[in-house]
């Protein structure tokens, strides 16, 4: 489970450019780097030899470099055939079976001397193809998976698409990723509008899309495009996987709620149909002294962050966050409120799953 970015060799930007952005990258603990070896409008003359720079830069960094490879590739790099040792020596750890590879054919890589990792399009297998490459007995522990970009506009998965395939391979045990798309800093030639895994995040910031990924479940995020913003690559850093981070602003003053959500949150295993409940909150409020007087009872609209006050008894310090309207309750404090922007993220919280609250600045 890791945080990646992406370099683009032979593309718009230059060889010192994609080396600052693996320093400032691996400075964040970024710890994965995503290339592509057969993309069309490649500036093959001195491709290679940019190319190994980048590795051994992207190695001395502890970086796990994937390449996204073609059965073009070999010509690309001077070599006679795709050679996983070769591909190893140059600082390629895993290496992304793209278009043209059969299932039979990957099931036989993965079963290979080396320490080669291989990854699948999880945006393109279809069950057809997990069944051949099955049958064909594949080391499971050598492979992960990563949902495509999509450059043009109107062509990124849907939520749906996204979900029902990230399941399946997750089902086997392998491990999923996706990519976000910068808002702010460069986005790749030659269409220049983003490269998002889901539509739904083209034109989102990297700390909404990259926090959307994680509520969903992905096990690696990274960033598609040629050269983020130092903002976006903190953003990015800064997520948590395998948990719904929210963000909310304060309705009330007390000190003591920025040390309520200092930590994530478990959703209770007992889902509520009105609202997500923390197990942790009597007892975290309890802990550090909150104070329960009664605050701010008003009414709870979708996104209302609560507290419930001395007056509901035993429930006081019961945290929720509410998934439909609900009427005010002088046993019931309105502490925060989930930005609009970012109430979509609420249904993301599942029974037993982690969630986190940011209160703004």
């Amino acid at each position: 489970m890791a945080l990646g970015i992406s370099v683009y060799p032979g593309l718009e930007n230059s060889a010192a450019e994609n080396l600052s952005l693996i320093r400032r990258a691996a400075r964040l603990g970024i710890k994965r780097l995503f290339t592509s070896l057969h993309i069309p409008e490649t500036e093959k003359n001195g491709f290679a030899e940019e190319l190994r720079g980048l590795l051994a830069e992207a190695k001395a960094a502890g970086m796990d470099v994937i390449a996204d490879a073609a059965p073009e590739t070999p010509a690309l790099l001077g070599l006679t055939n795709l050679d996983p040792e070769a591909l190893a020596s140059l600082g390629i750890r895993t290496l992304r079976l793209d278009d043209g590879f059969s299932p039979e054919e990957i099931a036989a890589l993965t079963k290979e001397r080396g320490a080669m990792r291989y990854q699948l399009n999880a945006s393109t297998l279809d069950e057809a193809f997990l069944a051949r490459l099955l049958r064909g007995e594949p080391e499971l522990s050598r492979l992960d998976a990563l949902h495509n970009f999509y450059p043009r506009e109107n062509t990124g998965l849907s939520l749906r698409a996204l979900l029902e395939k990230t399941r399946r391979l997750r089902g086997l045990g392998i491990s999923v990723g996706a990519f976000v798309a910068t808002r702010d800093g460069r986005k790749r030639a030659p269409i220049g509008s983003g490269l998002p895994t889901l539509e739904l995040h083209r034109g989102l910031s990297v700390d909404l899309a990259a926090r959307h990924l994680a509520a969903l479940g992905l096990d690696d995020i990274f960033i598609g495009d040629a050269l983020p913003t130092e903002g976006e690559l903190a953003s990015l850093a800064s997520t948590q996987l395998h948990c719904v981070t929210l963000r909310a602003a304060a309705e009330t003053e007390s000190p003591s709620l920025r040390a309520l959500f200092a930590e994530p949150f478990t959703a209770r295993p007992d889902e509520a149909r009105d609202a997500v409940r923390a197990a942790e909150g009597r007892a975290r409020a309890k802990k550090i002294g909150c104070p329960l007087l009664p605050e701010n009872t008003a009414a709870r609209p979708f996104g209302a962050v609560t507290l419930d006050n001395e007056k509901y008894l035993r429930y006081a310090g019961e945290l929720q966050i509410v998934k439909r309207p609900l009427p005010e309750d002088p046993r019931v404090n309105v502490v925060a409120h989930i930005r609009p922007e970012e109430r979509f993220l609420i249904p993301c919280i599942r029974p037993g799953g982690a969630f986190r609250l940011l209160l703004d600045e």
